[in-house]
């Protein structure tokens, strides 16, 4: 394996890529970063947590003008969440360069964005609806881009922004480098990739990625009405460090974070109609470790890289497999163990095994733990718990008393008191959640102009199906089509939820969507 002083960095970059702890590339980093420094199009195939921001980040600020003022660079994410890590990430890489990235994204007051493009960084990390207002509003010169980055391409054309990004690839210099991420490569992506790219070659990382080595995968089969017992008695029994909880719809995520919360868990949820600041705020708690367990929908939690995640549970299955490959992996990093749990109810089984064939792997059916396993689980923790601190906690202070304790009292019955209070208490406070429709399998798609769709949902499945047209607007004698993140609320709803669809049917609605 190469290391990066192997791999003719600028000094500048060689020394902020040690600074941050690295000594060896990545597979992907190794591949990219050397073919990305000649300036050619390139297609990196990779999943989440491989390495990618840096694989693209550091070729990028190779060839960054410091003198120059102006926009050079731009990456497009499909959520905040990872537009925001991202451009940390290049910042933290252009430490010693004076290069700056700035990132934009629905959600947040366009006017604070529009005063940071006027302090000129020279990279620009957006999402497209939010990008494609600056754009309208001429906040953005885009005459001076020599390198546009497609980060997490098939998510993006899942959350319906492939129009966007085809509107800004053609109002972009031509003249340009062009990058494109993507854990899978459908259609309509390699449709863009032969519009928009010269002579792409591809990197491929192998498929051995999609499912985490580290990983131990596991299956619950039951009932919907029994999962909420069976996470609780799962936490009880295996008390992760740091976990994350997957919901289907927004509404899961809430009823499902307040009901752990009764239960007496330390837990919070994120997802798409929640403001940034309070899922910024949420996410450095779960950082630090203040909470433990963090609910979240696909889309809030697509590209979140926390470190010390031991156990990721799929309360609800995705609404693809590939999102089961971004949901694991969340855990099992840097080399560490990790485990998975997914639900599975009895109208899901064939989706399950639509997952093992896409994954190439074959989970292991885990049974439904038993109040009796809980609290088993519990007592022996806390018996491992009382003989940590007999082995290290000085307690010579505490002899004299227990002496006296032990004279009166039997032995046993002293030390199963002593166990009860370290016991950690579990609740059976009732607790209503909403259940959701079964996943079921995807049909052929309709012929349409290549837009993904979902079926109309039954009432309060938190599926449904979404249509709308794009108006123009001009700007400069430009027309652009307007953006389906366009205005605040839209830029919220089109960058919360993958499960906005556009088809065309002879129905003419259009429903909100959850998630």
């Amino acid at each position: 394996m190469a290391l990066f002083n192997e791999l003719g960095l600028q000094e500048e970059l060689l020394k902020a890529v040690l600074d941050m702890g690295f000594d060896s590339p990545t597979p992907i980093q190794e591949q990219i970063i050397p073919l990305a420094m000649q300036g050619i199009d390139l297609i990196g195939q990779a999943q989440t947590g491989t390495g990618k921001t840096a694989a693209f980040g550091i070729p990028l600020l190779s060839k960054i003008e410091k003198g120059n003022k102006a926009v050079q660079a731009l990456i497009l994410a499909p959520t905040r969440e990872l537009a925001l890590q991202v451009s940390q990430e290049i910042n933290r890489l252009a430490k010693y360069k004076n290069v700056e990235a700035i990132a934009i994204y629905g959600g947040e007051d366009i006017g604070k964005q529009i005063r940071g493009l006027k302090k000129n960084p020279q990279i620009v990390v957006a999402t497209p609806g939010r990008f494609m207002d600056h754009m309208r509003r001429n906040t953005i010169n885009l005459a001076n881009i020599q390198t546009v980055i497609l980060d997490e391409a098939d998510e993006m054309l899942s959350m319906g922004f492939i129009e966007d990004i085809e509107t800004i690839l053609q109002e972009v210099p031509s003249e340009r480098q062009t990058l494109l991420f993507s854990a899978t490569m459908p259609k309509r992506i390699q449709s863009v990739s032969q519009k928009f790219m010269k002579s792409p070659q591809t990197v491929a990382v192998k498929n051995k990625t999609m499912t985490v080595d580290t990983i131990e995968q596991r299956y619950l089969d039951l009932k919907e009405r029994d999962k909420f017992d069976a996470l609780c008695r799962l936490m009880d029994i295996h008390c992760p460090e740091l976990s994350i909880i997957f919901g289907r719809t927004k509404r899961r995520v809430d009823e499902l974070s307040e009901a752990l919360s009764i239960r007496g868990y330390d837990v919070e949820g994120i997802h798409g109609d929640m403001k940034q600041e309070r899922r910024e705020k949420v996410l450095r708690r779960f950082k630090r470790g203040s909470i433990k367990i963090l609910v979240a929908t696909d889309v809030a939690a697509r590209g979140l890289d926390i470190s010390g995640v031991s156990h990721v549970f799929n309360f609800d299955l995705p609404q693809d497999p590939e999102s089961y490959v971004h949901r694991i992996g969340r855990t099992g990093r840097a080399g560490q163990k990790g485990i998975s749990f997914t639900f599975v109810t009895p109208r899901e089984r064939e989706y399950l095994e639509l997952i093992e064939d896409t994954t190439k792997s074959k989970m292991l059916k885990q049974h439904v733990p038993s109040i009796g396993d809980a609290k088993d689980a519990r007592y022996r923790q806390a018996a491992q718990k009382l003989i940590g601190i007999a082995e290290s906690a000085k307690t010579h202070d505490l002899e004299e008393a227990a002496q006296k304790l032990l004279e009166e009292y039997d032995a046993v019955k002293l030390v199963s008191a002593a166990l009860k209070m370290v016991t950690k208490q579990s609740s059976d406070a009732p607790v209503t959640l909403t259940d959701e429709s079964p996943v079921r399998m995807k049909k052929k798609p309709m012929k349409s102009s290549g837009s993904r769709y979902s079926k109309d949902s039954k009432p309060g499945s938190g599926s449904s199906s979404y249509k709308g047209k794009g108006k123009s607007y001009s700007n400069s004698s430009k027309k652009y089509p307007a953006s389906k993140s366009q205005g605040s609320s839209k830029t919220e709803r089109a960058e919360k939820s993958d499960n906005y669809r556009k088809r065309k049917t002879s129905h003419n609605h259009s429903n909100k969507a959850t998630i």
